[in-house]
């Protein structure tokens, strides 16, 4: 069966990364798709006559949030497929024609893949995908920045995230009051009132770009633990998970550690072989010969990430609300 793809893509405005992703997304090796792109406010004509042709569409929003301008899909697509992708991300040419596979099967309800750092950029966007990629940092969720097994899945990011539009109108749409973090309410919605199945598919490939290290990556992340925590109280069913937890006990265990390491002689062999250890898989997980550069900062880097996430998921537990 053919299917039509509608690519919803939100930005506050018209950007760069718009006009790098243009020659992919019309250059995809899929024939039947459209592109919609929902800014704040139209660009100039001048502007939009640069990216709209017979398959792409510019649409004004308003001044809303990614969740709201995603859900317009609902109002302006034509697709009984939507593929929603971020602005600052591009897809390899054969996304659709890979995703597409998957949706004879009408127990699935939406097919994801890794976003993966592209290729040539900068060191300290480099050094940021080196510790995104790492195994300490995501663990089990590396696959969402490095292509891995296929598996089923109940909480893929919303860069590379595509919907059977069926199911998105039956769960309606995202809840656009969480952001970040819409994605992980709309997938749990898929899997538990919708009961449907969410793919990892590694060959449903996108490349997308990373905040540099240190203070863009850190603000993300800050901004990412901050969400994951308050979701623990009110989604548990995907944020209650031990992986989540690791960075609050890591910090806890430098915190805590440190004094009683200093009092107790018997506890700093074991806390500063702790600390020599994570050091270690801390070297081994973002190396690459290649960017020694990038290393250096992704080593410092990653560090700093476990920091940063363990200490705002505290800051989401105790948050009683949560504001975009």
């Amino acid at each position: 069966m053919a299917y039509f793809f509608s690519i919803i893509i939100p930005v506050r405005a018209i950007n760069d990364y718009i006009f790098e992703a243009m020659p992919h997304l019309l250059s995809l090796d899929y024939a039947d798709y459209e592109v919609l792109i929902f800014p704040d406010e139209l660009p100039e004509e001048s502007v939009l006559k640069q990216l709209e042709n017979e398959k792409v569409r510019v649409i004004a929003s308003g001044k809303t949030g990614p969740a709201q301008k995603r859900d317009m899909a609902m109002q302006h697509a034509k697709g009984d497929i939507f593929a929603f992708i971020d602005d600052d991300a591009y897809p390899r040419g054969d996304w659709l024609t890979n995703a597409a596979r998957w949706f004879a099967d009408e127990s699935i309800g939406a097919v994801g893949g890794p976003g993966v750092t592209p290729p040539g950029t900068g060191i300290r966007e480099r050094a940021g995908g080196f510790v995104y990629a790492s195994p300490l940092c995501s663990g089990s969720y590396v696959r969402r920045y490095v292509p891995k097994k296929q598996t089923e899945d109940d909480d893929l990011p919303s860069v590379n995230l595509i919907v059977r539009r069926s199911v998105f109108e039956s769960v309606q749409g995202f809840d656009s009051a969480f952001y970040p973090g819409e994605d992980t309410k709309l997938c749990l919605d898929i899997t538990r009132k919708a009961g449907k199945r969410i793919i990892y598919d590694p060959d449903v490939l996108v490349y997308h770009h990373r905040r540099p290290l240190f203070y863009k990556h850190l603000r993300q992340i800050s901004n990412y633990a901050r969400h994951r925590g308050y979701f623990m109280k009110k989604l548990p069913e995907t944020s209650l998970r031990p992986a989540y937890l690791l960075p609050l006990l890591f910090v806890l265990g430098i915190v805590l550690g440190a004094p009683l390491a200093f009092f107790f002689a018997p506890l700093r062999w074991g806390y500063f072989s702790v600390l020599a250890l994570y050091a270690v898989l801390d070297v081994c997980t973002v190396f690459h010969i290649t960017a020694p550069l990038s290393s250096f900062l992704a080593f410092w880097g990653l560090f700093a990430t476990h920091v940063t996430y363990g200490i705002f998921t505290v800051v989401g537990l105790c948050q009683k609300t949560l504001l975009r």
